[in-house]
């Protein structure tokens, strides 16, 4: 198993043999703000990535399709570091005055290439009239009363592998969110498959469901608050792995 930790320290190792670029050049290039239009035109380019800094909860209300969500408010430097490619331009939608903040902390973990950020964020790019993307949340409870009806649902569960094994949803498939950065992970998920994914919390599934959206899969839905609230919920069945049982 590769989590994010393992992929995460060899490329800082790597940053620290080669050296940075100055942080005052990083920042000209990722603090260049950019209109509607100079946006749209970077978006055309094959060597961009579109990354969403905003809070989860804001993201999954509307975003710019096929961005990836990481949020300052969770381990932001350690999931970049371990998902996105150093080797495309970061193109940034964030929240309103966190944009030095977005580009210093990918910065950090060796960052250097930017296509600048969206002027206005996220309002800029909804109010001139482009499609919208949007992630359906869905708090427990509505999972327990989707369970019984539709043999079509699959969990998703986007956690690590031990802590996928001390507990999970009954029959839940485990895809660890370090794993998503190879499209094949997604290989045996069907078309018709309707996808409720979670995490721990319910930061990691949002990266995950923006990543999956990215690779073409929409049939998904956020469970907010994630394994600690599924807990909670006494009609999801729950197990664990067998390897584990005494």
């Amino acid at each position: 198993m590769h989590g994010s930790i393992s992929m995460y320290f060899p490329i800082n190792a790597e940053i620290n043999k080669t050296g940075y670029e100055s942080l005052d050049a990083v920042l000209e290039k990722g603090l260049h703000a950019l209109d509607i239009e100079a946006f749209k035109a970077a978006m055309q380019r094959d060597d961009v990535v579109i990354l969403d800094t905003r809070h989860a909860d804001i993201f999954t209300q509307g975003f710019v399709p096929g961005s990836i969500f990481i949020g300052l408010e969770g381990r932001f430097a350690e999931w970049a570091g371990s998902l996105l490619p150093f080797d495309k331009d970061l193109l940034l939608v964030t929240e309103p005055g966190t944009e030095r903040e977005t580009v210093v902390r990918l910065a950090r973990v060796g960052f250097e290439r930017f296509a600048g950020y969206l002027e206005g964020s996220f309002d800029t790019w909804k109010n001139s009239g482009e499609t919208v993307d949007l992630i359906i949340d869905v708090e427990p409870d509505e999972l327990a009363m989707d369970l019984p009806f539709d043999d079509r649902i699959v969990v998703v569960d986007v956690r690590k592998e031990p802590e996928f094994v001390e507990g999970h949803v009954a029959g839940a498939v485990n895809i660890p969110l370090s794993d998503l950065t190879d499209p094949g992970s997604m290989a045996n998920i069907d078309d018709n498959d309707n996808l409720y994914v979670h995490c721990g919390g319910g930061y990691r599934s949002v990266i995950a469901c923006s990543m999956m959206k990215r690779q073409g899969i929409h049939n998904l839905r956020n469970i907010t608050g994630g394994w600690a609230k599924i807990v909670e919920e006494d009609r999801i069945e729950r197990e664990k792995s067998k390897e584990v049982l005494n």
